[in-house]
């Protein structure tokens, strides 16, 4: 089946969202990296690539979503455990993102998110499938 995972998304000033994202403790792979793109390490064989909208705009004949407007896409991200998902909202919220909601805890799974400096939504949830019983 599938390998990776690339995210594509459009963004406003691409150095920024760069620090953006390397606040976060990610990296950006240069082999795919230029003027016009950047591919943002979420994790192993996860990433994301930034791109400058006039060039992403190559890529699709449909008009794009403003993303601090319109809802285009969730992504996601699972993590290790809640203290993870708290201090990477709290890194992001340093960086200059947003929290679009509060913390949601259901015992068994605890989420919370940021917005990025473009308004796409990073969804982080930690999931203890012992505490609720396999799905």
């Amino acid at each position: 089946m599938h390998k990776q995972i690339f995210v594509n998304l459009a963004v406003n000033d691409l150095p920024r969202s760069r620090a953006f994202f390397e606040s976060l403790g990610m990296r950006i792979d240069p082999k795919f990296t230029n003027d016009q793109a950047a591919c943002v390490v979420v994790g192993e064989n996860i990433y994301a690539m930034l791109l400058v909208k006039d060039f992403f705009k190559t890529f699709t004949s449909k008009p794009l979503s403003d993303a601090s407007k319109q809802t285009e896409v969730l992504v996601c991200l699972s993590c290790e455990n809640r203290s993870e998902v708290d201090e990477l909202v709290a890194k992001a919220l340093a960086a200059g993102g947003k929290a679009p909601r509060a913390p949601q805890d259901q015992e068994w799974m605890y989420g919370h998110g940021f917005e990025d400096l473009d308004g796409h939504i990073w969804e982080l949830m930690y999931m203890d499938a012992n505490a609720r019983g396999a799905p």
